[in-house]
């Protein structure tokens, strides 16, 4: 399966809107508080501790692409120690580490994430599961749902450079 997804940077009004929005026209699926650590390698290899488990992921093509493989194996929750030593033990440096607020919602056939990222900011991400074949035509779905919410879908370039910026300046900003 091939995850699509679609973002935005939101104001935190627009954040506050969208989280009253939500809880009254969709599901909520999941209120998640997630540690997220990216490895300094080749692949985009992630682990997480969240409310629920531990995990190991890679996501394959590039980091802000539309549509990505993701491989994923969930762990116990109290496992995300040892995750780390591993990692470190093989000789990876950690690359950035997220603190993030998550909201999981389903609406309209699609997963919408209502997000906020220490030191990073106010995110909506829309997202769906589809096969190569579909991804296409589901990444349009997708945009057709945020501009149906009155959001400009933020541009891959904007989401390099903020990336870019929070790289640099993670331990700082966290």
């Amino acid at each position: 399966m091939i995850e699509c997804e679609i973002r935005a940077f939101i104001p935190e009004e627009k954040y506050n809107e969208l989280l009253d929005f939500f809880g009254k026209n969709a599901e909520l699926v999941k209120q998640d508080a997630q540690e997220t650590i990216y490895f300094d390698c080749k692949e985009d290899v992630r682990i997480q501790r969240n409310n629920f488990h531990s995990k190991i992921w890679m996501k394959k093509g590039l980091l802000h692409d539309d549509a990505r493989e993701e491989i994923e194996i969930i762990c116990k929750r109290e496992d995300f120690e040892n995750l780390q030593n591993i990692f470190s033990a093989i000789g990876l440096q950690i690359h950035i580490k997220w603190l993030r607020k998550r909201l999981e919602f389903f609406w309209k056939g699609c997963t919408v994430c209502i997000d906020f990222t220490k030191g990073y900011g106010y995110i909506i991400e829309l997202e769906k599961l589809t096969t190569e074949d579909d991804r296409e035509k589901a990444v349009d779905e997708l945009r057709e749902k945020l501009k149906s919410l009155n959001i400009i879908e933020t541009s891959k370039e904007v989401f390099n450079e903020k990336y870019e910026y929070y790289k640099e300046n993670w331990r700082m900003l966290l």
